[in-house]
């Protein structure tokens, strides 16, 4: 059995934030868009993302329109953003290459 992630804090979502500069919280949920230069980067970057998010089984609520991607991160069994919600994020941060 597996445990259930903890909600953070706002002030433990604040000081991960600061690692994280081009995220912040909208509507309680941890957010970012990224800009690529067109659609097949964009793409390409959600397919590399959709295969960690599967082996994190952490899946974002994300949406794509041409060259821009939208993310929003929560953990709906945590009620709220939890550590789970920022190592996806490291990750995409990884692998958008400063997008």
């Amino acid at each position: 059995m597996s445990v259930r992630p903890a909600k953070m804090s706002a002030a433990e979502i604040e000081a991960a934030l600061r690692n994280l500069p081009k995220w912040q919280v909208v509507d309680g949920k941890l957010h970012r868009e990224y800009q690529f230069a067109d659609f097949v980067q964009a793409f390409g970057f959600m397919t590399r993302a959709a295969l960690v998010a599967e082996k994190l089984d952490h899946h974002p609520e994300w949406f794509n329109v041409y060259r821009t991607v939208r993310v929003h991160l929560t953990t709906h069994d945590a009620g709220g953003i939890s550590e789970r919600d920022f190592e996806l994020a490291r990750r995409m941060e990884s692998l958008a290459g400063g997008a």
